[in-house]
């Protein structure tokens, strides 16, 4: 299942999964006492949280008081998106084997976070990515390209989420139309604010823990619940799915999806593996922790965490095909995204279905604090403190009021652009934010850590060529137009034949750095090259650097 056909379900599938879920069997009553509950909690712990928020390292990267294990959690609180949950147990569901090879290609990224960017950026960065991007360069143009590339990934992200939360949670409430969805829209983006405002990254990743804790748990319980209606054997399980599935044994072979076309799937896994190491929201994780031991730690639980959530939607999409039936979840008002709504009104009926849709809600709310806060700081502490006052901001809470006000802007934003996208298609802007990232960060990161010859130009144009091929070549594909679930309905000016642009893109951006680099007589600061080396492999001077 690719992510744009994730995102896909994800925007048009998933207000209608919901509402299939209510013609059947719905609880609007316990749903909304579930999500105040989950709320009241979560609003508790903020608050509790924010009374230690006294200076930029609190606000930002939480004091950096968080330990390996819980910032695994938070990390995994961030990965884990009700896309995620609900969309690769509809893949599984339907597509068998291709759509789990969605769940490998998730988790194999995360090999690249800790092989390469962990320590190393928690090393060098203080609060943002563009900290590491910058750290030998030139401050201004760099920090600004670096700002606006994660402001761009940060901003598509929260239209999604925003966009998802307003059809999720209106239609299990029973509210329909397009006011009641805006308003939900409303409420969501207000929480946001609320959470950001108060909490900051510490507030933010508590909200994280516990919405991952939730996620794991819920789905955990659904995936011993469907073992023991096989007597815990995983052929029994995979034999029912055959029977059910419409295809026959095809749903545990490969090419049921991509059999047609393996260069867009290519291109979707080179997005998905390499942009992970490039999402500045991951990113920013790394520095709310005292150690770069830590920072490894963390990777390293993200990883464990991850990688059974993924192995519980292999249980859950084949349980989903043995008990539910293919053909039941495509005829569903949803589509393939009803899957594990469907299932959970299986297996428990509408309290499971409740929680379940309260995880969901729970997941959206902490995804989208967790995008707020990163804007808000690369805003204030990139594009504030150092291109506007050219890092000379007198007064040190000066930074922290501007990332507050940032978050009132960013969350209005937020509101006006996902009241604006209901009802629509949203896949782009979940693959945008995977191959911006792909596209305009990771090249920059890798260059920045690892090669001394890479110059301010070089970033520059890696950054802005990285976005700009992104944005275009998504602009004129089959995601935006010249397809039935185009954004675009009745359009068609499609140019590039992929649904995804990551197989361009990425060569791009690595190309451009390499070339503008080359090209380039400037010879950047030899001193600050060998004082990011030393400190990146080393650790040696981040911690004293981090402290001011």
């Amino acid at each position: 299942m690719s992510a744009i056909a994730i995102g896909d379900l994800f925007a048009s599938g998933l207000d209608t999964v919901s509402q299939g879920v209510t013609e059947v069997e719905n609880n609007p009553i316990l749903n909304i006492t579930i999500f105040a509950a989950f709320v009241a909690v979560t609003m508790f712990i903020v608050l509790r949280a924010s009374r230690n928020n006294k200076s930029a390292s609190d606000y930002y990267a939480g004091g950096r008081s968080f330990t390996g294990p819980q910032n695994g959690f938070a990390i995994s609180g961030d990965y884990l998106s009700a896309a995620s949950f609900l969309g690769i147990c509809g893949a599984i569901a339907v597509n068998g084997y291709d759509g789990f090879l969605y769940s490998i290609g998730f988790l194999v990224a995360w090999l690249v976070a800790l092989l390469i960017v962990a320590e190393l950026m928690r090393n060098t960065g203080k609060f943002t990515m563009a900290d590491v991007l910058s750290f030998r360069l030139k401050q201004r143009p760099v920090r600004m390209a670096a700002a606006l590339s994660t402001l761009a990934v940060c901003f598509f992200y929260l239209l999604a989420q925003m966009a998802g939360a307003g059809g999720l949670v209106s239609l299990l409430m029973g509210i329909d139309g397009k006011v009641g969805q805006s308003l939900v829209v409303a409420v969501v983006g207000a929480l946001m604010i609320i959470y950001v405002l108060v909490g900051g990254m510490k507030g933010t990743t508590w909200v994280q823990i516990v919405k991952a804790v939730l996620l794991i748990l819920g789905a955990f319980a659904m995936t011993i619940w469907v073992l023991a209606l096989n007597g815990f054997n995983l052929s029994t399980l995979l034999s029912s799915a055959v029977n059910n599935s419409g295809v026959g044994e095809a749903i545990l072979e490969p090419g049921q999806k991509y059999g047609e076309n393996p260069l867009d799937f290519i291109s979707l896994a080179l997005a998905l593996v390499l942009g992970t190491a490039g999402l500045p929201h991951v990113l920013m994780r790394f520095y709310t922790v005292p150690t770069a031991k830590e920072a490894r730690r963390s990777v390293v639980w993200a990883i464990w965490l991850i990688g059974l959530f993924y192995l519980f939607t292999l249980v859950l999409g084949y349980g989903a095909a043995a008990l539910v039936g293919a053909d039941a979840i495509e005829n569903a008002p949803g589509g393939v995204n009803s899957a594990a709504p469907l299932l959970a009104l299986h297996l428990g009926g509408p309290i499971l279905m409740g929680f379940i849709s309260a995880v969901a809600f729970a997941t959206i709310l902490a995804v989208v604090a967790g995008l707020a806060i990163t804007a808000a700081a690369s805003f204030a502490h990139d594009i504030y403190a150092s291109v506007i006052k050219k890092g000379k901001v007198e007064d040190p809470d000066a930074e922290v009021k501007i990332a507050r006000r940032t978050v009132i802007v960013i969350g209005v934003v937020a509101i006006v652009g996902g009241i604006g996208v209901q009802g629509q298609n949203i896949a782009f802007l979940v693959a945008l934010a995977f191959a911006v990232a792909a596209s305009a960060n990771l090249p920059t990161i890798i260059y920045s850590l690892f090669w001394k010859r890479f110059t301010t130009r070089g970033a520059v144009f890696s950054i802005y060529g990285g976005l700009g091929s992104a944005i275009l070549l998504i602009a004129f594909s089959p995601v935006v137009s010249g397809s039935e679930t185009a954004m675009i309905s009745g359009a068609d000016f499609v140019l590039f034949p992929l649904s995804n642009p990551g197989i361009i893109s990425i060569p791009l951006g690595f190309i451009l750095g390499w070339i503008a680099s080359v090209t380039d007589k400037t010879v950047e600061s030899p001193e600050l090259a060998a004082e990011m080396d030393v400190r990146a492999h080393t650790g040696f001077g981040a911690e004293e650097a981090n402290e001011h």
